[in-house]
């Protein structure tokens, strides 16, 4: 008999917990720190979120600026108590203090997923994964690991060094032929509640492990942090959307905000200039000139500025739009295309009803707090300096 998926089975049992606390000595303020664009506390908030077997998110914090994020971008906040934010304070005793707060609510847990903001790439694809890795296998617990092709090494009595995996007296082998070994990824813990309960313990009994395809990075320090950032940019933020890239067949973006840097420079006759992007304007050239794509502009405001940017990158606009909703139900229906086909980019509150709509919502990495946490995609550079084209890479990249 087939197995069910996690969210066909109990979708309203499974919570996921993130603890962040506010002290951290590597590197302070660790968990509100921005990573392609957002904090790791809010990327981890995402990334449940985005597990459709997750009922609730929870962060377990002592921090005020912590619980703020976390609400903003739709967790619930669990106030942790001092005894459990220090140092020496185990991930079991303040997972176990969430658990015993979730269950005082009266609200039923089954299974918990345990996040942790050091893991900033993982997806909400990674946490079903391992759910259905637990109930596939009737474990306990689960954990996201890395397949690992290292030739292992550890010292003897003597002090010389022997092969763990491999034996070094032997003909050398090649690293694809040695036995599958898994580390773990830090990203992602799933258990039974029942188990955890009574062992106390992430490893609560039988394991089952879920490979995940991540950077093999935990953030533990400054230099991680910076490496993190870099990945964020390579990656073109766009982490976790797979195939929903390949159903876009229109792009709208919004203006100020997305092909500017949201400043204006205004003369003492009120003539207005911009800032844009020759990386942008390159990306979306090329975005054209593959020809998959249907693009367009889409401003709130009527200026110049706008038409005679258009014009340079031939893309259609359409100006001093106040329902844009609407603009785009007339627009979309001309084109032969549905919501479900586009992409809209914006950056501020004006945008929010479009990128409700949109099969695809994405905006710059310095937009508007609303925005970024209703975006699906959060580009890993700011509006007017490179988040349209880290938006065109990871678009051309799906047709290669």
């Amino acid at each position: 008999m087939p197995v069910s998926s996690p969210s066909e089975r109990e979708p309203s049992t499974t919570h996921c917990v993130i603890l962040a606390r506010g002290g951290s000595k590597g590197v302070p303020g660790k968990n509100l720190r921005p990573v392609g664009g957002l904090s790791l506390v809010a990327r981890a908030v995402r990334a449940a979120r985005a597990a459709p077997s997750v009922a609730a998110v929870h962060v377990s914090t002592d921090d005020a600026a912590i619980a703020d994020e976390a609400r903003r971008f739709g967790a619930e906040v669990i106030d942790r108590p001092a005894a459990l934010s220090g140092d020496g304070a185990s991930s079991e005793s303040g997972w176990l203090h969430a658990l015993d707060v979730i269950e005082a609510q009266g609200r039923p847990v089954e299974r918990l997923v345990f996040l942790q903001c050091t893991s900033p790439f993982t997806t909400g694809a990674d946490i079903e994964a391992c759910l259905a890795a637990m109930e596939a296998r009737g474990a306990a617990c689960a954990l996201s690991v890395i397949e690992d092709h290292s030739f292992l090494w550890g010292v003897d009595a003597e002090g010389l060094g022997r092969g763990t995996n491999h034996d070094e007296g032997q003909p050398r082998q090649r690293r694809q032929d040695l036995p599958p070994s898994f580390r773990e990824s830090g990203a992602v813990y799933c258990v039974r509640k029942a188990d955890f309960r009574r062992v106390g313990r992430r490893f609560c009994g039988p394991v089952a492990l879920s490979p995940v395809n991540h950077p093999p990075v935990e953030i533990d320090s400054l230099a991680d942090l910076a490496l993190c950032a870099h990945l964020a940019v390579a990656r073109g933020g766009d982490a976790g959307l797979g195939d929903r890239l390949d159903r876009v067949a229109a792009v709208v973006m919004d203006f100020d905000g997305v092909h500017t840097d949201n400043l204006v420079l205004t003369d003492e006759t009120g003539r207005e200039a911009v800032m844009t992007s020759r990386g942008d304007g390159m990306g979306l050239e090329m975005l054209r000139k593959a020809g998959h794509w249907r693009l367009m502009i889409l401003s709130k405001e009527r200026n110049p500025v706008v038409e005679r940017r258009a014009a340079k990158l031939k893309i259609e606009v359409h100006q001093a739009v106040d329902d844009k909703v609407a603009a785009l139900d007339g627009w979309l229906a001309g084109q032969g295309l549905d919501w479900g086909q586009l992409l809209y980019v914006g950056n501020d509150v004006n945008d929010a009803a479009a990128m409700r709509r949109a099969g695809l919502s994405a905006c710059p990495g310095d937009a508007h707090p609303e925005i970024l946490g209703l975006a699906d995609w959060v580009l890993p550079q700011p509006g007017g300096r490179g988040a349209l084209r880290a938006m065109c890479d990871a678009l051309l990249a799906r047709t290669r």
